[in-house]
């Protein structure tokens, strides 16, 4: 990334805030956009194979549309999976650090996918593939369910005031870097001939992930623990179960959180929905076509990302987030119209408006916005908890979408009202939150009387 970084002695600091002069914020943000790139690398190439690949390995149903949709739904199971990372590494990352969970992230998430990369096919064992499959999935999802939350945690609470969006939104950044970098690995493997490509070809991706992880896990070990952590550690006794705590002190932000968190469901609806959508012989474009939109869109918002949390340290967090949600709602309409049409210019320009530049309006503000909600003994948790559990229909988005899909070429209609559905809750949701972004770190999550 070409981003300039501020110096971190240059912020200022509030009247009665305590300066941080351990804060590393170029460090955090490199380890938070390298770690999430990695990470969301193996996530997604897991998207692109259950899109194109895994109805044929894995459930050889005789109907394709069978399969299709049962290899969506092991897609789901990795959402299904990351409540309770959220929970779990959420708990560790309050009590013990965020540091020490986001390294087990990047280790857990290696080891899944280096499992799906070595798994057996349906043709070589039987019923025993697809159970393989979906516990490799399962881990996947409940490194996933952590690795967000502490990511963009542990920037925030290394970044400087008034520029929190900013720093944080690297996080993101590396998960857009991670889906663009997945679809530029899968898209000479989905033109390799038919037989390579289901014997060997689907393979390797899963098994390059491995390298990657252990570059970021070396960036990420060099990283201290955040101030504001070793503060609180230093400081009051942490309690004992902050999930508890949590729910005793912030319940109604986990419930905003988790409303709001249902904006990602038009990136799954985008990203595995709509390309196995538009290479299904319902549209009939290539799969390699399909895979160069992605790649178009991404790259797009790998700077959108950083633009939109800069844009919303400036005039708050709301209206950014609220304006972008509604526009998503209008272009995932546009988007599948254009897939239907076969109108491949059409279908670059309106996927780089819809999730190039739209859904960055709240990509790219999530991390700082859920994290700044939250107290510093609950942050991991809260954070975690409450956007994993909205994430969760995310996840299962791809397979409602098949299941809802009617015939002809208006099928798509009721995917992308049910998508922009979820548009429109999660801006109600962030309208009746508080507004965070002037808030001092200190003093985030608590309530105005204490302040």
């Amino acid at each position: 990334m070409s981003a300039h970084f501020p110096s971190p002695t240059a912020a200022r600091h509030p009247v009665g805030h305590t300066p941080r002069p351990q804060a590393q914020p170029r460090k955090a943000a490199l380890a938070a956009f390298l770690g999430s790139m990695l990470e969301y690398y193996d996530f997604f190439i897991y998207g692109s194979a259950a899109a194109l690949v895994f109805p044929t390995l894995f459930f050889p149903s005789g109907n394709a549309t069978v399969g299709t949709v049962s290899a969506l739904a092991t897609f789901g199971v990795g959402y299904a999976a990351r409540p309770l990372g959220g929970i779990v590494l959420g708990h560790f990352g309050d009590k013990v650090g965020r540091k020490k969970v986001m390294v087990l992230t990047l280790l857990l998430m290696g080891v899944s996918s280096l499992v799906v990369g070595l798994l057996p096919t349906y043709k070589q064992v039987g019923i025993v593939a697809p159970v393989l499959l979906v516990l490799a999935r399962l881990g996947q999802g409940v490194s996933a369910g952590g690795e967000a939350a502490g990511a963009s945690t542990l920037a925030l609470e290394h970044s400087p005031e008034g520029r929190r969006g900013f720093f944080t939104s690297f996080a993101m950044s590396g998960t857009m870097a991670g889906i663009l970098l997945a679809n530029f690995v899968f898209i000479p493997v989905a033109a390799l001939p038919e037989a390579q490509l289901m014997s060997w070809g689907w393979r390797m991706p899963f098994w390059l992930s491995i390298v990657m992880i252990v570059l970021a896990y070396l960036v990420r070990r060099r990283l201290d623990e955040a101030p504001v952590f070793k503060a609180e550690a230093a400081g009051e006794e942490p309690p004992p179960l902050p999930l508890v705590h949590l729910f005793r002190t912030q319940r109604a932000d986990v419930l905003k959180v988790m409303f709001a968190s249902l904006f990602a469901v038009f990136q799954t609806v985008f990203m595995v929905f709509g390309l196995a959508y538009a290479t299904s012989d319902a549209v009939g474009l290539e799969r390699s076509t399909m895979l160069w939109v992605s790649v178009a869109a991404n790259a797009v918002a790998v700077m959108a990302v950083p633009a939109s949390a800069a844009l919303s340290d400036r005039v708050g967090r709301r209206p950014v987030w609220i304006t972008a949600a509604l526009s998503c709602a209008v272009l995932v309409c546009a988007y599948f119209w254009a897939v239907s049409t076969g109108s491949l210019p059409l279908i670059i320009l309106v996927a780089v408006l819809l999730n190039g530049v739209a859904y960055s309006g709240m990509n790219g503000l999530w991390p700082a916005y859920f994290s700044e909600l939250f107290a510093a003994r609950v942050r991991y948790s809260g954070f975690a908890t409450g956007s994993q559990f909205g994430f969760l229909l995310a996840g299962f988005a791809p397979a409602i979408g098949f299941a809802i899909m009617g015939d002809g070429v208006t099928g798509w209609v009721p995917v992308a009202a049910f998508a922009a559905v979820c548009g429109v809750v999660s801006a109600i949701a962030v309208l009746t939150a508080r507004e965070t972004h002037k808030v001092p770190l200190a003093e985030l999550g608590k309530p105005l009387s204490r302040r």
